[in-house]
């Protein structure tokens, strides 16, 4: 049979030749009941260094860490060597299965995933069913979803998985129907011979299995004939979605789990010293369980709101937390005094200088799904369900935390309603774990929306100090400084050792310079560029938001670029044209520049904002354009701070090959909500050890009324062969743009973010104690 298989492929299938061409692969066909296959990457999968053009006229900067090699491609290359570990399934109904080693929170990657297999496949998208693989150590640091890196990192492998799959069925074509390989068709799960007769990959799945795993040797399409890469495809959970059949961790049944919900310190990771009425509580209506656990004081009843009923009722004696009296002027001292220096004098004689502090309030990164996880935890051995986008950590420590091997701890990854970098982290999961054990009964454990925001991650308070020295029209020098509260990356690069890595008293700080070198590009020849991280106290939950540095670092920059554009007498978009090193980068920025009528004359009070952000293969370009008129700013809404409003938005961006041309629109148009939000109005308020936001009607992420009533997305035309990242590429520019109108409509630079941080509290804290409020009885009220 091995023989006849060979005559009908025309070609060797066990050995390779040595050499493989630029889009020729290895890949393998599994011993499977039914044809299953995986990938083992040619040379092809490794990204060469990007090389920076050097523009005429100006003080030319040296590449920076991220301009050679980024965070994203140290994500690509950890993943590589595990990537003939994922596979793909054809099944006897004719439709394609895969496991995707990431997590789906919202981003569209199910989607994009299968529209990977269905090009090299030759299937259609509704015939594949992507789902999302259990924790798999064996895996490595390919199983973590974060830094926009899934569509890069899955990219080739996904493809060459899919290209053997059809070669396979081909092949098995070919023999039952004793005709060439050459002569047959393959399109839409149907193969088709010169004579017209069909047979459906069903069919032809068990035929096309393998006894032993076999080598193979395929060559994937060219762009040029790609037919499915690079549409708009719609998402294919969207019916799910918007009719509510779509499971989320809260919808997973799992026998004899009840909902269970925590009791909270005031203070951020307070800790318990007693509970005064542990009896009563137990007796409430509905009340199953009250335990101590290393959070707050854990309550399981047979409804969520008996549980917030026990939880409010609890009286319990608080110790103090870590950041005990800390407030936002307390933190942001200790930040100054933790600035590193600038090298650079401000000024000579010939030269002169821009020096400007910028100040970033900390920030909720709370997605729609609250922390949540399903734990069912007995002697010997556990599971889990969870949104996690690094669940080999979790699985990892969550069996240390109980005292049981790897392998008797079962780690399931159910879809999540968002995460902006929170679900990095088993938070929720891992106390699920410990409340299970210590009641010895499954849980189904929610988070109270207040929760999130008091004792949930958060983006850390910052400052970026920066100095541009300038001459003769040239920039000379740029000199960036950013002072951080601790981020958290202790989710590491996705296993427990990276992981715990990043928590050494010696390695944190090593580590988060590491990600902030490995991210952090200036788009500018700025002459000589230095742009260094420094962190301090580690009393807070933190965690990597989106965009992670990025929307800071970002908005600092292009704020000074302004400033300098003004000083030289330049329009800002002819400054930025004339330093930006890459010629990608100038055609968003043109793009941009061309559809939102840069430089229109406007109303007092109104003006426009431009901004360009590189970042993990992709460059974006934002022009924004924003009302601050008294009238404006001036509007009264209940519950609410208004305050400028963005009025239009055009972005261009160009990912190298954009994979679905719908969902990246879709990516673009939140990450420009979000930075709208950074820029203009939502910040968390620290005071007295604990923040004073207590759920989005008093965290003012944008709202509909902020929402610019214009926007237009531009998807460029493919400039590579491959995807860049997505996912979190508008935050940053969006932020900076916004950020950029706001000081020409003002004609005062802005230095502290969000700007409407400083103003008096447009609602009363709620308290925190009890940690969270009674369920409402004034919905109606609040929908007139």
């Amino acid at each position: 049979m091995e023989a006849q298989d060979r005559a009908a492929q025309h070609e060797p299938e066990a050995a390779p030749p040595r050499g493989i061409g630029r889009r020729r692969f290895l890949g393998y066909v599994l011993a499977a009941p039914t044809l299953t296959v995986a990938a083992q990457l040619g040379e092809e999968a490794v990204a060469p260094a990007r090389a920076e053009a050097l523009v005429p006229g100006v003080v030319p900067s040296l590449p920076g860490p991220a301009d050679i090699y980024d965070l994203n491609d140290m994500l690509t290359h950890a993943a590589l060597p595990t990537a003939n570990l994922i596979t793909i399934r054809i099944d006897p109904d004719g439709t394609a299965h895969f496991a995707l080693p990431r997590a789906e929170v919202g981003q569209g990657i199910t989607t994009s995933t299968a529209m990977l297999i269905a090009e090299e496949l030759d299937l259609p998208v509704d015939r594949i069913k992507v789902t999302l693989a259990d924790a798999r150590p064996e895996l490595l640091f390919n199983q973590l979803t974060g830094g926009s890196n899934t569509t890069i990192s899955t990219f080739t492998p996904v493809r060459v998985a899919a290209a053997v799959a059809r070669g396979r069925l081909l092949r098995a074509a070919a023999l039952e129907l004793g005709e060439a390989v050459g002569t047959l068709t393959a399109k839409a799960g149907i193969i088709t011979s010169a004579s017209g007769v069909r047979l459906g990959y069903g069919e032809l799945a068990v035929k096309a299995a393998a006894l032993a795993d076999t080598q193979v040797s395929v060559t994937l399409k060219d762009p040029a004939q790609f037919k499915v890469i690079g549409t708009a495809q719609r998402r294919v959970d969207a019916l799910e979605a918007v009719t509510g059949r779509k499971k989320f961790a809260m919808d997973v049944q799992v026998p004899g789990a009840l909902p269970t919900m925590v009791c909270r310190p005031p203070t951020i990771n307070g800790t318990v010293r007693s509970v005064d009425n542990l009896a009563e509580v137990r007796a409430m209506p509905g009340v199953t369980d009250v335990v101590t656990v290393s959070t707050g004081v854990a309550v399981r009843g047979r409804t969520f709101g008996q549980c917030i009923d026990a939880v409010r009722a609890l009286k319990v004696d608080w110790g103090p937390g870590t950041a005990e009296g800390a407030s936002d002027a307390t933190v942001l001292a200790e930040l100054r005094r933790a600035e590193l220096p600038l090298v650079v004098p401000p000024l000579d004689l010939l030269t002169k200088s821009v020096d400007a502090r910028f100040t970033f309030h900390f920030a909720s990164n709370s997605a729609l799904e609250t922390n949540c996880a399903v734990a069912d935890v007995r002697p010997g051995s556990a599971e889990i369900w969870a949104s996690l986008k690094a669940p080999i950590v979790a699985q990892e420590k969550i069996a240390l935390q109980l005292g049981l091997p790897v392998t008797a701890v079962k780690v399931h990854v159910t879809e999540g309603g968002g995460s902006f970098g929170r679900k990095l982290f088993h938070d929720a999961a891992g106390e699920a774990a410990e409340i299970s054990k210590a009641m010895g009964k499954p849980v189904r454990l929610m988070w109270h929306r207040t929760d999130d925001f008091r004792q949930g991650r958060t983006h850390p308070m910052a400052t970026s100090r920066v100095r541009a020295t300038y001459a003769l029209g040239e920039v000379l020098t740029y000199e960036l400084r950013h002072t951080s509260a601790a981020t958290d990356f202790g989710h590491g690069v996705g296993e427990i050792i990276t992981s715990e890595a990043a928590q050494l008293p010696v390695a944190d700080l090593t580590f988060s310079e590491t990600m902030f070198q490995l991210t952090q590009s200036s788009p500018y020849h700025f002459g000589v560029t230095t742009q260094l991280l420094n962190e301090v106290d580690h009393g807070f939950n933190t965690g990597s938001m989106r965009n992670i540095y990025s929307p800071n670092v970002r908005c600092a920059q292009e704020l000074v670029a302004d400033e300098l554009a003004k000083r030289m007498g330049e329009d800002a978009l002819a400054f930025r044209r004339r330093f930006l090193k890459d010629e990608r980068a100038r055609a968003v920025l043109d793009k941009v520049a061309e559809v939102g009528r840069w430089g229109r004359q406007m109303a007092p009070g109104t003006a426009q904002g431009i901004a360009i952000h590189p970042e993990y293969h992709g460059f974006v370009a934002v022009l924004a354009e924003i009302d601050c008129r008294p009238e404006t700013t001036g509007r009264k809404i209940r519950d609410a701070y208004t305050g400028p409003r963005v009025t239009k938005v055009v972005c261009a961006v160009d990912v190298g090959l954009a994979v679905n041309t719908r969902g990246l629109e879709a990516q673009m148009m939140g990450g420009i909500i979000d930075g709208i939000a950074l820029t203009l109005t939502s910040g968390l308020h620290l005071k007295d050890g604990h923040f004073l936001e207590g759920s989005w009607d008093n965290y003012f992420y944008t709202r509909q009324w902020n929402t610019p009533p214009e926007l237009e997305i531009v998807v460029m035309p493919p400039t590579t062969g491959k995807p860049g990242g997505a996912g979190e590429l508008a935050v940053a520019a969006s932020m900076a743009a916004v950020a950029c109108a706001y000081g020409r409509a003002t004609g005062t630079m802005p230095t502290s973010f969000p700007v409407n941080h400083g103003e008096p509290l447009a609602f009363t804290p709620l308290p925190t104690v009890p940690p969270i409020p009674a369920s409402p009885t004034d919905g109606r009220d609040r929908a007139l």
